[in-house]
């Protein structure tokens, strides 16, 4: 396998990734200058403290924001250089995201939540709702589906966030602290249904977390210090 071909084929590419902000006079760089390559079906945890930069970097590869310098590889495409336009088409084809706080429409009971990307990715109702239903019940969450957030508890949430980040079958699973906000008991729960469904769906994900024993449990672990990988 060539060198071209090898990049085509990872999920993720990053070279050189640099990200800072300014306040006041002073520049604080977060990002100086990050390399990594995520594979088909890798499940990778960035580890580090709060503050450190994982969000910045997640939403740098979730192409969720600009600002950045270096190369963000999604896919096998350039995506650093993409028109907003085909940054879009980018994310909604290849990427899934899942965030601490589960962000799902409080008018929407948690079918209607998974199907909804879906229907944006103009998948045909019919068949949304049946990925819907798999998905919801492969999360233990077949006898919830017509409940709304309201109605469920937090950590019913986040499964039905899972669902939710998986239903377009990205290459791609960004997850942001996903278990942060729950128990320990629950979030063990959580995040077990959660590897076990990504590895599932053949996904690769790169999941953010401050918590060593969680992260022991992915594929690989990185560190994020100083703006850089370890």
């Amino acid at each position: 396998m060539n060198e071209q071909q090898a990049t085509a084929r990872r999920v993720v590419r990053l070279r050189g990734l640099k990200r800072s902000f300014r306040q006041g006079d002073t520049v604080i760089e977060v990002l100086r200058g990050v390399d990594l390559d995520i594979m088909p079906g890798e499940i990778v945890a960035l580890l580090g403290p709060s503050g450190t930069g994982k969000s910045t970097m997640l939403q740098a590869v979730g192409l969720l924001e600009g600002g950045f310098e270096g190369s963000i590889m999604i896919a096998g495409e350039e995506a650093s250089s993409l028109p907003t336009d085909e940054r879009t088409r980018l994310r909604r084809d290849h990427l899934g995201f899942v965030y601490q706080f589960h962000h799902l429409l409080p008018d929407f009971n948690a079918r209607e939540n998974v199907v909804m990307p879906q229907m944006i990715a103009r998948v045909e109702r019919e068949a949304a709702d049946a990925r819907a239903e798999q998905l919801l019940t492969a999360l233990g969450l077949g006898h919830r589906m017509e409940h709304r957030p309201s109605q469920l508890s937090g950590g019913e949430q986040q499964r039905v966030a899972v669902a939710r980040a998986l239903a377009n079958r990205p290459m791609l699973v960004l997850a942001d602290e996903p278990t942060g906000n729950l128990d320990e008991h629950t979030s063990d729960r959580v995040l077990a249904q959660f590897l076990a469904l990504v590895r599932g769906e053949g996904s690769a994900a790169l999941v953010a977390t401050h918590n060593e024993r969680l992260a022991a449990r992915m594929d690989r672990v990185v560190r994020l210090h100083e703006g850089v990988l370890e």
